[in-house]
């Protein structure tokens, strides 16, 4: 079970110790399988959808469970710590809070109707398409463009890096609307198989296997006008919205993947022979490890600290707070997995083992959802007195 904290409620511990148990026994077991395909197999979301997995966030007049940003941070956590397999991690929190929650935030009632069901069961597994060739933590630098077509939209562009798009159902996909205007992005929801979007070419990554993740095309993809989501032309305020709770799941996630590669190796240093006793005999690695265990505390009450911070009406104070969280956590969890691998010696450069997996994980996490340097940016432009 997850460490006690006083946000933490009864509520959710017991959340938190379903997705561990799940993970353990529906996930772990496969990792080398999934990691081989490329994919996380649709039959093991829809289960996940089935506990109610999905709904977490989602308003409960929605048939959702109502519940914060807490909520999510405990959800992230316990992905990362029972699974141990960053992919399976990410292709869950991309749909659940960093693509639905736009559907959630900004979708018409008919969009409500027509989607959320699907995306809640798991028979709807949803993408964000924002990331361009030349566009990533710049959203406002997007090219793909929607035009206005008949009583619909015709969009034209490319995106890259995109987790889910290759065996998701329903993409989001940003695109300028106003040409004038810097910020005049729209949203806008793309069914997979519309004539002319079409997935460029699979990606392949130095970790997250698991995960699917490929560059998009999109020539002349004609979609209805009820698919625009939210206002036109406002699309690149809600994509800001909702980078605060992308970043707070990916450190809430790192954390609790950092947590699972410490209790691996003190399993292993307290077996491993060496030099006449234990690897844990040795001074250095006692307290090198007693280090790495105070760094992910502090690490992690400061993603609990950012999530309830969340939760409060200080929008401003939440988005410097939390882009400090997650520069600070997750370059801390790379440490931490370094330090882990270390330990293991060889067998922790050895492909099949769980703390090779970790730490190849790990790594993208001071890059996605924007980099370490983006997020200190952030940061010192919100402490200019």
């Amino acid at each position: 079970m997850l460490e006690p904290h006083p946000l933490l409620t009864d509520e959710l511990h017991a959340l938190a110790d379903q997705v561990m148990t799940f993970c353990e026994r529906e996930v772990r077991p496969h990792a080398d399988e999934w990691e081989a395909d490329g994919m996380v197999p649709r039959e093991v979301l829809r289960r996940m959808g089935d506990l109610g997995m999905f709904g977490l966030r989602v308003p409960e007049e929605l048939g959702g469970l109502g519940l914060g940003p807490v909520a999510s941070a405990a959800f992230a956590e316990a992905l990362g710590r029972g699974s141990t397999v960053g992919g399976f991690d990410v292709t869950v929190l991309v749909h659940t809070d960093m693509a639905s929650p736009h559907i959630v935030h900004s979708g018409s009632p008919a969009q409500l109707d027509r989607f959320l069901p699907g995306i809640m069961s798991g028979e709807v597994i949803t993408a964000i398409a924002v990331t361009e060739p030349d566009a990533g933590s710049d959203v406002a630098g997007i090219r793909s463009s929607a035009r206005p077509d008949g009583d619909g939209w015709r969009i034209n562009g490319r995106k890259i890096f995109i987790t889910n798009a290759v065996h998701g159902n329903l993409v989001i996909i940003a695109a300028r609307t106003d040409p004038d205007s810097r910020y005049g992005i729209s949203m806008f929801l793309v069914e997979k198989g519309r004539e002319g979007f079409t997935v460029a070419q699979e990606l392949k990554k130095n970790g997250w296997w698991s995960s699917d993740t490929a560059e998009l095309v999109l020539d002349d993809v004609w979609v209805p006008a009820e698919n625009l989501l939210g206002t036109p032309h406002r699309g690149f305020y809600e994509i800001m919205r909702n980078f605060q709770n992308e970043r707070l799941v990916l450190a809430a996630q790192g954390v609790g993947a950092a947590r699972a590669a410490i209790d691996l190796t003190l399993e292993w240093t307290q077996h491993r022979p060496a030099f006449g006793g234990r690897l844990w005999d040795k001074q250095v690695i006692r307290q090198r490890l007693a280090l790495a265990q105070a760094k992910l505390d502090a690490a992690r009450a400061s993603v609990y600290q950012a999530a309830w911070l969340m939760g409060r009406a200080d929008t401003e104070a939440a988005t410097k707070y939390v882009s400090g969280v997650k520069a600070l956590a997750l370059e801390a969890v790379m440490e931490i997995m370094y330090d882990c691998t270390q330990f293991h010696g060889g067998m922790g450069f050895m492909a099949e083992t769980p703390v090779a997996r970790l730490f190849r994980d790990a790594r993208v996490n001071t890059i996605g959802g924007g980099a370490t340097e983006v997020m200190l940016e952030e940061v010192a432009k919100r402490s200019i007195v």
